[in-house]
């Protein structure tokens, strides 16, 4: 054979120009937060009303007791990059109830119905390996616990993949999620087995494109630089 039998020159790939630092959005990111305000987020108790959260000096901090909030735009698959600070808590908060909060990659019902990636303070804080940070909800312990201490800024970068379903509702492909913590592996083309529940077994239940949700779990945990780069690839 000759080189060129196994070469070929199209379709050309997009060119995107990626951000001048680690962690800045690239070209072709839909910004979610850039530090200024709130106006791609929403209340997810009430989607027509805004978000709750405060602003201050660049920051958004959940306002405990103001509810969920969620992106205006819906998604299927995408890639997000996510940066979030822990609060310095008294040591009376041990286990869930130390810097609690929660990425639902995709937010499909009602309260905290969707498929979280946790956040929570892990830094030298026991709680069951799949309730710690960087674990799918009571389905998936991380691969490693990769935790700052809280007051240090950490970052999720996740590649999302959404469920899809039959006509009948019934599910086609699984969700699957990897997510690196800090730059390091933390879930490996993980297949969820549904939604998060607190309690039972999750389950699917058909949907289509769906909006991020950040969790107000009365904990003051901060966020900044959110961006997410929609994925459109072959099914």
């Amino acid at each position: 054979m000759k080189p060129e039998e196994t070469e070929y020159y199209s379709p050309v790939p997009p060119v995107v120009t990626p951000g001048n630092a680690c962690g800045e959005a690239p070209s072709d990111a839909i910004i979610l937060f850039d530090g200024k305000d709130l106006h791609n987020w929403v209340s997810a108790n009430d989607t027509t009303k805004p978000a709750e959260w405060t602003v201050h000096d660049g920051v958004m901090t959940v306002k405990p007791g103001t509810g969920n909030i969620q992106t205006r735009q819906r998604f299927m698959d995408y890639q997000l990059h996510l940066e979030w600070r822990e609060p310095v808590e008294s040591a009376n908060h041990v286990g869930q109830d130390r810097g609690n909060s929660g990425l639902f990659l995709a937010s499909v019902g009602p309260g905290d119905d969707g498929y979280e990636l946790q956040i929570l303070d892990s830094y030298h804080n026991k709680t069951y390996v799949n309730g710690q940070c960087g674990s799918i909800y009571k389905q998936y312990p991380p691969l490693v616990n990769a935790c700052r201490p809280p007051g240090e800024w950490q970052t999720y970068d996740v590649i999302w993949i959404a469920p899809r379903f039959n006509a009948d509702g019934s599910l086609k492909s699984p969700a699957r999620v990897t997510a690196f913590q800090n730059g390091i592996l933390i879930q490996n083309d993980v297949v969820l087995k549904g939604r998060t529940l607190y309690i039972g077994h999750p389950y699917y239940s058909p949907h289509g494109p769906s909006p991020i949700k950040l969790q107000d779990h009365h904990h003051l945990v901060s966020f900044r630089n959110i961006w997410v780069r929609p994925l459109h690839l072959s099914e």
